[in-house]
């Protein structure tokens, strides 16, 4: 089993270490790590034999392969017994045929990856079932884990909490107080999590649980966290699956600590290593302008980087300033001739009204997405044949408070161009029909 995956270092030392160890950064040089794979032993099975695997498992009920995380699990943590691992039914979100906006925007072919549509309402799911499932391995192997912690702007500690909670095992999370929705705080609190509200930001709030994590056997789960991202790199897998076995051209996703965008390109290079596809989508990371450290690096040649001080943005889940995976993303971003685009409050909220209006229901990191979709294609860069692909991370839901103060046009720095307030009107048949009319006209 030990031979299967590993730890490995990103930085020029490459020393391995188990995937059962308590270990974040390599001990000789304080880089990141990664999850490697024994690729001699995954090139046993041809590229036929894994898509006929995969797509036989496809959601269907054998525990735990009926997940479309757990369904690879093979190219995923093979070193997790079955009966150890924790699962919720991830993954197998649904591709929206954005039809109608692609029409409006001159698009034949534009898809939205619907990953709001998980257990908890975000892509967090497909990369917390990994992780949480070998810490439940490694408990029961005796090692001593009081618990599991993460900082999170919101959905993180949402799916920390329920995976938790289905396992048994305590779950700690640090949130900045008063900027997360009170739907996503509702989330772990439900769960029986210990939520701790700090006075500070995303940043500090990692600052602290890193040092909690050292000192206190409680086991780190933000995306530094290489386990995660295993779990994440399964959502360019599955769309080339809901294609049968098609690369997109061009994939759009949101960004903010940047695991997503590092563990995207992550599972199109093992695809491509094992033989079932043979191209690159072109991966582009979009960021809010109130919180865009990447941004800011691409637009000097990746030469540079410097951590932020993120500003209050709507797009809070990406309000991030000093991201964990800022070297796998801009490693990521390099090998698939990667653009970053940034969007400003008044884009991302009024790009999430524009798709709510074509039959979506968009969390504002999605209008980030979009936002960063409407300028290339109005540059030029994304032609009308183009199979493009949207990553909505999160469900519409989560943020109701957002969209009720859009269409109220209570938000600072947005011009509302898509409101649709309701109309307030006296039980009176003339006064409603003339209001009917007075809109249908």
């Amino acid at each position: 089993m030990k031979n299967k995956a590993w730890f490995q270092c990103i930085e020029g030392c490459k020393k391995t270490y188990a995937l059962n160890e308590i270990i974040y950064r390599c001990r000789d040089c304080g880089g990141l790590l990664e999850v490697s794979h024994n690729l001699e032993l995954l090139k046993k099975h041809d590229a036929g034999t894994w898509k006929k695997l995969f797509d036989e498992r496809y959601r269907r009920t054998e525990y735990p392969y009926g997940s479309s995380v757990w369904g690879k699990k093979e190219w995923v943590c093979p070193d997790v017994e079955d009966h150890n691992v924790v699962s919720i039914y991830e993954g197998g979100s649904n591709l929206f045929w954005a039809e109608r906006l692609g029409n409006e925007i001159g698009l034949n072919d534009l898809w939205v990856k619907q990953c709001g549509n998980n257990h908890t309402g975000s892509f967090k799911d497909i990369g917390m079932t990994v992780l949480v499932s070998m810490v439940n391995q490694m408990i029961k192997e005796g090692q001593e884990i009081r618990g599991i912690a993460c900082a999170s702007t919101g959905d993180t500690s949402a799916s920390l909490a329920a995976y938790c909670a289905s396992a048994g095992i305590p779950a700690i999370v640090f949130l900045p107080q008063d900027k997360v929705s009170i739907t996503q705080l509702i989330q772990p609190i439900s769960h029986g999590a210990i939520t701790l509200s700090l006075d500070t930001d995303f940043d500090g709030c990692m600052a602290i649980v890193e040092k909690i994590a050292e000192k206190e056997n409680i086991y780190l789960a933000n995306s530094m966290n290489s386990l995660r991202l295993e779990g994440q790199k399964t959502i360019g897998i599955e769309i080339c699956q809901q294609f049968d076995w098609e690369v997109p051209d061009v994939i759009i996703i949101p960004g903010g600590n940047l695991g997503n965008v590092s563990a995207l390109g992550k599972g199109f290079l093992l695809m491509e290593e094992l033989g079932l596809i043979n191209k690159r989508p072109r991966i582009v990371c979009a960021q809010a302008e109130q919180a865009n450290p990447l941004y800011r690096s691409y637009k000097m040649g990746f030469q540079e980087y410097e951590a932020i001080q993120a500003q209050t943005t709507i797009a809070s889940a990406i309000q991030i300033g000093n991201p964990v995976s800022i070297k796998r993303a801009i490693r990521i971003l390099q090998e698939f001739n990667g653009k970053v685009e940034q969007a400003t409050e008044s884009e991302i909220a009024n790009s999430v009204a524009r798709g709510d209006l074509t039959g979506l229901y968009n969390c504002p990191h999605t209008g980030v997405a979009l936002a960063a979709l409407f300028k290339m294609v109005e540059r030029g860069e994304i032609q009308r044949s183009d199979r493009v692909i949207i990553i909505s991370t999160a469900n519409g839901l989560k943020f109701t408070d957002f969209k009720v103060n859009y269409h109220k046009n209570l938000l600072d720095d947005v011009q509302v161009e898509h409101g649709n307030a309701s109309r307030i009107l006296p039980a009176n048949y003339d006064e409603v029909s003339r209001a009917i009319n007075q809109i249908l006209t």
